[in-house]
């Protein structure tokens, strides 16, 4: 069985490089069947996004008749954790436990609290949506159940994917650990889209008792796969636990790192930009369903074409970025292509046409594929050796904060719209027209701010003088 397994990863080491984006980070060291085991930390943070902001988003608002407000207010509540990736990032940097170990004491918190927000989600989205049976509930056990539940799964997908990235890049050589990171992202992209498939099978019909046990499988799948991709992952230093060391300020490590040039200007462009394309999350799989009378099997394939969409994106900026192309210049081109992809949603309605509804889909994935490597591989190359984790955890938190108020604002925007006269007199699409074009506009905004510093060309590394 080892022999066969061992003729197995060469291959797949073989046909990596040309195929796999970032395969070509495995070293010695640190060989691809142990790269690719820790990335699964990454499917498991996918397959939560996909649950959270694809599936149970337009289960909610379609089959539970949950308003879109409610829900995006929901779908957002992780991003009250997101601002502190950055101080999670530097906390498990300087983390020792007695066992020695920095990162896994945090990956197993973080699944520990992914587990307990699926455990107590399904009934909390029954009794939320006045499901029959439990019909005798007050409203606020369901409002304040699906809260917690949407807030724990957050939370864990939050800490477990900042210092999973942590744990990648203290296993990498330093000149590969902007591959390595991709190839995380890679992974994720893979497993939102295979997750997309399966919940959109398991769900078709949708019931009631379906959507307990998805969720409930969910829960399961996620601890074992975490567990399995931290097995014998980091090394214990057991000096490291009995050597008392003076740990750094956090305040004074992040005014360190926000000094480099073009800091704060790249952070702004990168919440405009995933704003931008992340608006749209908690309504496109509604407009989808109420416009076009897609099924929810249907709907959630659409998520599998936005993941799709950024898998190709990713891949295509492996390759452009090892032959030295500049990251930011392939973040605007991105945000570029994200613009006529909302603009084919948009007339997916008046045209009546799934196949441009998925075309346009696909391609704002590709877009957003695209802007999140360019700005990610930006991040890090710009950051000191020594701030590459908090550089990771500002990037993430500020990703993962600009994303939750983007599915706020786009459900509100909905649900607003959806309560005027203008609503009914002009069409089921009308309140979601104002969401796509507000995207194309920030995608626009977040092009001219990059604009300076692709300009001046900056390409640093390590410390520089405050802007």
């Amino acid at each position: 069985m080892s022999r066969f397994r061992d003729i197995a990863l060469r291959k797949l080491a073989n046909l990596g490089p040309r195929y796999l984006p970032f395969a070509d980070a495995a070293t010695e060291e640190l060989p691809l069947g142990r790269l690719l085991r820790l990335s699964l930390f990454q499917v498991t943070v996918g397959m939560a996004l996909v649950l959270l902001v694809g599936t149970l988003n337009r289960v909610m608002i379609v089959e539970l008749a949950v308003p879109a407000t409610i829900v995006g207010v929901m779908v957002s509540l992780p991003l009250v954790f997101a601002p502190f990736r950055a101080l999670i990032g530097f906390k498990s940097d300087i983390h020792t436990s007695a066992l020695g170990w920095r990162r896994v004491p945090y990956i197993w918190k973080g699944t520990l609290l992914q587990f307990g927000g699926f455990a107590i989600m399904p009934f909390a989205l029954l009794v939320l949506s006045g499901f029959a049976e439990a019909h005798d509930a007050p409203a606020w056990i369901g409002i304040s159940g699906a809260a917690l539940a949407f807030l724990l799964v957050g939370a864990g997908a939050h800490m477990v994917q900042t210092v999973g990235l942590a744990l990648a890049t203290d296993l990498a050589p330093p000149e590969d650990q902007p591959k390595v990171v991709g190839l995380m992202y890679v992974m994720m992209l893979l497993g939102m889209g295979a997750s997309a498939l399966v919940f959109g099978w398991l769900l078709d019909p949708y019931t009631p008792a379906r959507l307990v046990q998805v969720i409930q499988g969910a829960a399961v799948v996620t601890a074992a796969l975490n567990i399995l991709a931290l097995w014998k992952q980091e090394a214990r230093d057991r000096k490291r636990a009995m050597t008392p060391t003076v740990k750094p300020d956090f305040n004074e490590s992040w005014r360190d790192f926000v000094r480099g040039i073009g800091t704060r200007t790249r952070l702004v462009a990168i919440g405009l930009g995933t704003t931008g394309f992340g608006m749209a999350d908690v309504i496109l799989e509604p407009f989808g369903g109420q416009v076009l009378d897609m099924t929810v099997s249907g709907t959630t394939k659409l998520t599998a074409a936005l993941a799709a969409g950024g898998l190709v994106g990713f891949a295509l900026a492996s390759k452009v970025l090892t032959n030295g192309y500049s990251p930011l210049r392939l973040a605007r081109i991105g945000a570029v292509a994200g613009i006529p992809g909302f603009v084919a949603i948009i007339m997916a309605a008046p045209m009546d046409s799934l196949a441009l509804l998925v075309a346009g889909t696909t391609l704002t994935g590709f877009g957003a594929g695209l802007f999140g490597h360019g700005t990610l591989t930006e991040t890090m190359r710009a950051a000191p050796k020594q701030h590459i984790g908090l550089a990771l955890g500002a990037w993430g938190a500020v990703q993962a904060t600009c994303a939750g108020v983007a599915v706020t604002i786009g459900g509100a925007i909905r649900d607003i719209i959806l309560a005027m006269p203008i609503s009914a007199e002009y069409g089921a699409a009308t309140p979601y027209y104002p969401v796509f074009a507000i995207e194309i506009v920030l995608l626009i905004l977040a092009l001219a701010v990059m604009q300076p510093l692709i300009s001046r060309g900056i390409a640093v590394a390590g410390r520089q003088p405050a802007e």
